[in-house]
């Protein structure tokens, strides 16, 4: 079993859930709030191949820990059980803006890395050929003495 990345788990639920968010009319709500979309944490890890509650604890113990704040006395949400009450309650909803541009972030720093990587690769590679041909014309000229 993989365990997914932050990247991948994020990935997955805005390629998911991008036309439920982007299909809320003011007019005509179809949930009760634009940015907070209830997801079906189960879905998404059949989706990713791994546990739910794998999916649901990185959810609520790791992205509301690290990206939900309080500010001026209103917590913002990344992550949230519920929203509303009674019979108008939603249940395991995310703050959708938020994640997208906590998805952008990781995908800028994820090509910042491969990027780096790829330079130092190349870097290496230039340098054992070098090596090599430094090596070789050595052999060469002490060869030649001979």
């Amino acid at each position: 079993m993989n365990i997914p990345t932050d990247l991948q788990i994020l990935e997955v639920i805005y390629s998911t859930y991008r036309k439920t968010f982007e299909s809320y009319k003011k007019d005509t709500p179809n949930r009760l709030s634009k940015i907070y979309v209830p997801i079906d944490t189960e879905l998404i890890a059949n989706k990713l191949k791994v546990d739910p509650d794998i999916v649901f604890g990185r959810l609520y113990y790791h992205f509301e820990k690290k990206y939900g704040y309080e500010k001026e006395g209103v917590s913002v949400h990344f992550f949230s059980l519920s929203l509303g009450s009674g019979d108008k309650s939603e249940r395991h909803v995310i703050h959708f803006p938020y994640m997208v541009s906590v998805l952008a972030n990781l995908k800028y720093e994820n090509r910042k890395f491969k990027k780096t990587s790829r330079i130092a690769y190349g870097s290496l590679f230039l340098g054992v050929i070098s090596l090599f041909i430094s090596v070789f014309l050595n052999w060469a000229a002490i060869i030649s003495i001979f």
